[in-house]
């Protein structure tokens, strides 16, 4: 998952109060713990860990909860058996209300035990923190789903809306199994829902410590790798000619550094900068107004544009990422490559990025689409039956903070459940520092406080939600 809420500043006022760690004196608060501490010591790097062990692990704790073994559904395939998830349905006492779903991934970036200060792989509570690879990315949400809805079982009263649980895993490898999609895929009816709630959201502390922002993710780019390909005969490095593969590909990178995609809005992101605007004033909030009414408006993109998180939200972009190119120190390159990585704007096609990219390479460069080619993204809407609960128990849980509704300039799997016609919401909840808490990076942490605050307001949305 790749977060944008770090490039929030001027769209928020910095309200709120200090975290610190409180103990942990709720029993139910120390059975979440017993959770999170057993999927974040369960190594879900794939290709070296199990996301089945930890999937297998949390259906044992449902079934033990009360979930009958037709209410819990383990899968994975024979060619990917590591890579598995689970699905878990709670029955509502209505049947004219449709479900919601609670989605989250297992897998974790890999984690060097040479390059951390402590284990990646145990959590490790120090200095009012939880470390650990996973510690947010995303085993703090998917241990907050499966505990919640634990809870709600446990409860004995039904929710009026049923309510499903997929954990999946492959969302942090491009080439691996990815069972978000292989869900929505060949299992749609086991996950349908009217909605599902999800990662891509949360909150910004400031460098003291205080909440300054939520955000609620409406939206996401979609991420697609292309091939620039430049071939040439080569011949004797001594005897050099007009035509070269390393010059050719390096003039169509240049091109792609050049140039800007046209700028678009959708209803998050014109939200999202309208708030900017008042909160930034001065010449950047004037730039953002004059953009807003008139997109074509070059100086005032100019103007907005030096903040990178801006420009990005602004258009789709795409970027030179992988360079490779020669066989020999003596001899005129045969072939030179690069990877372009895009990030594609809701509504904007793989295609349709193709073809602008084969124009910005000229004739001598092959252009082609790298697999996996994810789905077009497509935007929600800023429903108010989900954006009002959650900006309103904001309110009560964090008051003060204001709440952006937010596209994220990365992606998520959420992709593949909105493909087939299920709208997904990065929620608010969980507070990190403006670093991103190394997600990651080195060093993955999440504030003490900051975890148990997030869970308890996830679990009254929940319940707001499900009625």
């Amino acid at each position: 998952m790749t977060r944008t809420i770090t490039g929030l500043a001027t769209a928020a006022v910095a309200l709120a109060s200090a975290t610190a760690a409180p103990a942990q004196t709720r029993p139910d608060q120390r059975a979440f713990f017993d959770l999170y501490k057993q999927l974040v010591e369960t190594n879900t790097v794939v290709g070296v860990g199990s996301c089945t062990q930890a999937a297998t692990q949390i259906a044992t704790r449902l079934k033990a909860a009360g979930y009958a073994d037709g209410d819990v559904t383990l899968f994975s395939t024979p060619d990917h058996p590591q890579d598995g998830g689970v699905v878990a349905v709670l029955r509502g006492s209505d049947p004219a209300a449709k479900p919601m779903l609670l989605l989250g991934h297992i897998d974790v970036v890999a984690a060097k035990r040479e390059d951390w200060v402590r284990d990646p792989f145990k959590l490790i509570e120090e200095g009012g923190y939880y470390y650990g690879r996973g510690t947010v990315d995303d085993k703090a949400m998917a241990a907050v789903w499966a505990d919640t809805m634990i809870r709600l079982k446990q409860a004995g009263k039904p929710p009026r809306r049923t309510i499903k649980l997929a954990l999946t895993c492959g969302e942090e490898t491009t080439y691996a199994f990815n069972g978000a999609e292989w869900l929505a895929k060949t299992k749609p009816d086991l996950i349908a829902a009217e909605f599902a709630l999800n990662e891509g959201g949360g909150g910004r502390l400031t460098a003291d410590g205080k909440r300054e922002v939520l955000a609620i993710q409406v939206g996401e780019k979609a991420a697609q790798n292309y091939t620039f390909l430049a071939t040439n005969p080569g011949g004797h490095s001594s005897q050099p000619v007009p035509d070269n593969a390393i010059y050719e590909l390096a003039d169509s990178v240049k091109a792609v550094q050049g140039y800007e995609f046209p700028i678009r809005f959708t209803d998050t992101t014109r939200a999202f900068f309208t708030a900017a605007a008042k909160q930034a004033g001065g010449e950047t909030g004037a730039a953002i107004t004059r953009l807003l009414a008139n997109p074509n408006d070059k100086a005032a993109d100019a103007i907005v544009s030096r903040d990178k998180t801006f420009h990005s939200t602004l258009r789709t972009t795409c970027v030179a990422t992988l360079l490779s190119a020669g066989h020999a120190e003596n001899a005129l390159p045969q072939r030179a490559t690069a990877n372009i990585n895009c990030r594609i704007f809701p509504g904007e096609t793989v295609d349709g990025t193709l073809a602008t990219l084969q124009k910005l390479a000229g004739a001598k460069v092959k252009v082609t689409a790298n697999q996996p080619v994810r789905p077009t993204a497509i935007p929600p809407t800023l429903d108010p039956k989900i954006v009002g609960p959650a900006t309103t128990l904001a309110a009560k849980y964090f008051p003060g903070t204001p709440v952006v509704p937010l596209m994220s300039t990365g992606a998520t799997d959420g992709i593949f459940f909105e493909a087939i016609g299920i709208p997904v919401y990065g929620v608010p909840g969980m507070f990190i520092e403006k670093d991103g808490g190394g997600i990651h990076g080195l060093n993955e942490r999440i504030g003490v406080k900051s975890l148990y605050e997030g869970r308890d307001y996830l679990y009254d949305l929940v319940k707001t939600y499900a009625g």
